[in-house]
């Protein structure tokens, strides 16, 4: 029931939203016959764009040392010095 203080355009207004309101369910549909939803979809994706870790073959003690003597030297060696904000 509308009311008899409204104007002609509040009528308006309101049908407009009402025939929108329409338009977007009628466009939907609720048909649930497919085997696999969205969430499905997603976790299939998820699952073959997963991160694997890689798995470096183990090192001895001598490996360690010299892995180790390179990146020291590496670092002493670099380019640029940036300040570690540790000075006092």
């Amino acid at each position: 029931m509308s009311n008899p203080l409204s104007g002609p355009d509040e009528f308006d207004d309101e049908e407009l939203i009402r025939s929108e309101f329409d338009s977007i369910v009628s466009g939907l549909s609720l048909d649930e016959s497919t085997p696999t939803t969205y969430l499905d979809e997603l976790e299939k994706f998820e699952d073959g764009h997963r991160f694997i870790a890689p798995n470096p073959p183990r090192q001895n003690i001598k490996q360690i040392f010299i892995s180790a003597k390179l990146a020291i030297k590496k670092w002493f060696n670099r380019d640029y010095h940036e300040d570690d904000g540790a000075a006092v």
